[in-house]
C-alpha cells in the first residue's frame, strides 16, 4: 500500500504538521498546518486542539492509507506513546497514552502512529531532506530556547540530553541557549534583550564581543563533548544558528585550535525539520 505520510511537530505553544511528498522529499506546503497549542491547559483542550490540527491536514485523504510521525519533547515513552512531562508543560496529560487517544478519536490503527523525539527529529529530518544527506555519522545541535542534541550513526537518530551536562560553573545549556545571551547583556549593559534577534540592531562592537563569547562556549562544549562521538559532519539548527555568520569565524578558529577538524553543516530546512524528521521516522519504522 502506497502511505500519505504526514509529518507532526508538537511544541509546547504550538502543533505544527504537513503531508510529505516521499519523492521530493519535501512538506506539500498547501497541507501545512500550524496552530496555538495551550500546553498548560486541561487533557480534553490539548488533544481536541490536536486532533482538530491534524483533521485539518489530512482532510480527503483516506484513513487506511495514512502514517503518522509525531515529534514530541521528553520525557515521554516513545515506543509506546506515554507522555512522562510531570513538570511545566503538558502536565494534565502525564502518563495518559497518546496514541491510544489518537488512533482512537482519528479512526485510525495504532500501527499508523509513531512518536520520536524532538531533537532527534530535527537530524532525522535533514538527513532525509535537508543538508547532511548521505552522511553516515552526524552529530545534531539545536540552539535557541534550549539545548538539542541527538546522533546519527546509521540507523536512528538518538536524543542525547547533553543539556544539562556540567559545564563551566554550570550546566551546558546556561551557556549555549537564549537565556545566556539576555543575562550576558544584562551583565554588559544593565539593559535588557530577547534574544539574539534583538543584537543585530545593537552596537557592532558589543554584538562582535558577546558572539566572539558565544562562539568559544560552543567550541568548548564541542571539544568538551561532540568530539568523543567522531562525527563526519555536525549540524546546527535553532533560532541562534540564524546569526552563525556573526561567530562563524571564531568558532572555526577555536576547532582548529583544538585539532578539531569536522565539517559544520547549517540546518537547511531549520523549524520545518522536525516535522519532515518526524515523517522520515515512520518511514523508516514501517
Amino acid at each position: 500500500m502506497r502511505h500519505n505520510i504526514i509529518g507532526i511537530d508538537v511544541g509546547g505553544s504550538h502543533i505544527t504538521l504537513s503531508q510529505v511528498d516521499t519523492e521530493k522529499k519535501e512538506l506539500i506546503s498547501s497541507s501545512y498546518v500550524r496552530e496555538h497549542i495551550d500546553s498548560f491547559g486541561k487533557k480534553e483542550q490539548i488533544f481536541e486542539d490536536w486532533v482538530a490540527a491534524i483533521n485539518k491536514a489530512i482532510e480527503g485523504l483516506e484513513k487506511e492509507t495514512l502514517l503518522l510521525g509525531i515529534a514530541m519533547p521528553g520525557p515521554f515513552d516513545y515506543e509506546n506513546g506515554i507522555s512522562l512531562m510531570l513538570q511545566g508543560k503538558f502536565m494534565d496529560i502525564y502518563q495518559v497514552n497518546i496514541k491510544e487517544v489518537l488512533a482512537e478519536r482519528l479512526s485510525l490503527s495504532q500501527d499508523q502512529i509513531y512518536f520520536v523525539n524532538d531533537a532527534a527529529a530535527f537530524l532525522e529530518g535533514e538527513l532525509y531532506g535537508g543538508c547532511v544527506q548521505g552522511y553516515k555519522r552526524v552529530f545534531g545541535i539545536t540552539l535557541g530556547t534550549g539545548l538539542g542534541t541527538t546522533f546519527f550513526k546509521g540507523e536512528f537518530s538518538t536524543d542525547e540530553d547533553l543539556w544539562n551536562s556540567p559545564f563551566r560553573d554550570s550546566i551546558c545549556e546556561d551557556y549555549l541557549a537564549t537565556r545566556w545571551f539576555v543575562k550576558r547583556y544584562k551583565q554588559l549593559t544593565g539593559e535588557t534583550i530577547t534574544g539574539t534577534k534583538d543584537l543585530y540592531e545593537k552596537p557592532q562592537e558589543l554584538q562582535a564581543q558577546m558572539f566572539e563569547e558565544y562562539a568559544e562556549s560552543l567550541g568548548e562544549f564541542i571539544v568538551k563533548y561532540v568530539k568523543y562521538y567522531d562525527p563526519e559532519a555536525i549540524v546546527l539548527g535553532g533560532n541562534i544558528t540564524k546569526a552563525y555568520p556573526l561567530y562563524q569565524e571564531k568558532l572555526q578558529e577555536y576547532l582548529e585550535e583544538n585539532d578539531i577538524h569536522v565539517k559544520i553543516e547549517i540546518s537547511k530546512i531549520f523549524e520545518d525539520a522536525a516535522i519532515l524528521g518526524a515523517a522520515s521516522f515512520a518511514i523508516k519504522s514501517q
